[in-house]
Parts: structure tokens; sequence; C-alpha cells
């Protein structure tokens, strides 16, 4: 194969993946040590949201992508899907599955927003890309919701920290929906992928506190630096305030 054709199809690899610097993103922030809790909320938050076929086919392209690349993408045909994914409830005599049950279960998992289309479909399947419980709208609701009839677990002296303690750091990310607070950003945020802002500086005097405390993307959270909130709502904008007060 000559350079000039490798090339060409390296470049046509970059445009079919839609996004190639946002799957960068994750491959450089993923932590194969948080794959237990990641798996965790799966079961807790989406796979309750999910028909059977449903879960049985996200997991299979979890177990392909994440799991084998440390990648949010794999590519899967429908009659592979149907032949390996899991055994068909309606016939004790055929183990595949219905071409269309594995179709209407894409587009299930689809209409949730557990898995987009990635890429064009060729002879080895279609690429999809595999989305994470919080980037997906059903799951960040089932997150806040189980946070508001949760009481604390930890100790009630670490509790006060909600930055350096990472099951605390995940409660300001929950209450966010894994979104950028910063007016005009709004992005989409993973665990993986966003950071923590005081509102007002430990340098000035504020602290780790569950109300001091706001999700943040890395540009903003850098772009802000150690300014005070007045002096960068002044120079910036304004970050939303409505973070909800602990409760006791």
């Amino acid at each position: 194969m000559t350079d000039a054709i490798r090339k060409i199809r390296d470049l046509l690899d970059e445009l079919e993946v839609g996004n190639p610097g946002q799957a960068e993103s994750f491959r450089e922030s993923f932590q194969l040590f948080e794959l237990p809790e990641l798996v965790g909320d799966i079961v807790d938050y989406l796979q309750p949201a999910l028909l059977p076929y449903e879960a049985a086919i996200y997991w299979h392209l979890f177990r392909h992508s994440i799991i084998a690349t440390g990648d949010v993408f794999a590519r899967v045909s429908v009659r592979g899907l149907a032949r390996r994914v899991v055994t068909s409830l309606r016939s004790a005599q055929t183990s595949a599955l219905s071409y269309s049950a594995v179709q209407d279960a894409l587009q299930g998992l689809q209409s949730k927003g557990a898995i987009s289309l990635a890429g064009d479909t060729n002879r080895e399947g279609t690429l999809y890309r595999v989305h994470l419980p919080e980037e997906i709208a059903l799951c960040r609701d089932a997150m806040s919701k189980a946070q508001e009839q949760q009481l604390p677990k930890t100790d009630p002296k670490r509790e006060l920290d909600f930055y350096n303690i990472k099951e605390n750091r995940l409660k300001i990310f929950e209450r966010d929906k894994y979104i950028c607070q910063y007016p005009g950003c709004g992005k989409q945020l993973t665990r993986f992928s966003a950071t923590l802002d005081h509102l007002t500086p430990v340098s000035k005097g504020g602290d780790n506190s569950y109300e001091n405390l706001v999700t943040a993307c890395l540009q903003h959270n850098s772009q802000r630096g150690a300014q005070t909130l007045m002096d960068f709502l002044t120079r910036k904008g304004s970050i939303k305030l409505n973070a909800p007060a602990e409760k006791s």
C-alpha cells in the first residue's frame, strides 16, 4: 500500500467517526480503574430503562468498544448481533434473534440516547458510538432523583469536602447533570472530562462545600483561574448560581 493511499484511508476513517477530537479526548482521559463504577452506573441508571434485547445489545457494544479498546466506537452488523448476542425468547429451537428484533433494539437504543450512528454501513457493519450514563438524558435525570432521595453515607466530616473526595465530587457532577455551568457553554461532559470550579476561589476564602462548587469544562475553568467571581463576571459574563443547597 502506498503512503498516499494509506493517508487517504486514514482521512476517511477520521471522517467516518464524525468527531475524532472527541474520541481522542475520551481515550486520553479514560481510566481503567474507574470501570467498575461506570458499570455500576449503567446497571443502576440505564439498564432499568432498557428492554431485554436493548440491554443485551448495549452490553455487547460496550464490551467491544470501551472494554476492548478504551474507545467509544464499535462496528457491528445486524446479522452478527442476531447470531452472537442473546438467545431468542420466542423459540427454544432457534437461538438466533430475528433481523427485525435486532433492528428494533438498535432503534430503541438510539431513541433513548444510549447509542448513536457514527458512520456509514460497510461490509463489516455499521459504526456506532456508545454513550456513557452521564451523556444520556434519562440517566442524568435518574441520577439527580437518586441523589435527592439518598442521605449521605460517608462520615459527616468528610461530607464537608466535595472537591477532594471522589464520591462527593460525583455528587456535584450529578447535581449539574454533567453539564458545564458557564453561560453560553452548556457542554455535555463525562466523568472523565468534567472539572469542578469554585464560585469563590480558595485563595479568596472559598471552601470545598457543596454550595461553592459547580461543574465546568476544562476550558472555562482554566480561563477563570483565580479571579474572584465578580471580577470574572465583569469580564466574561455570569456563571449560574442556582446550585441547590446541601440537604441536611
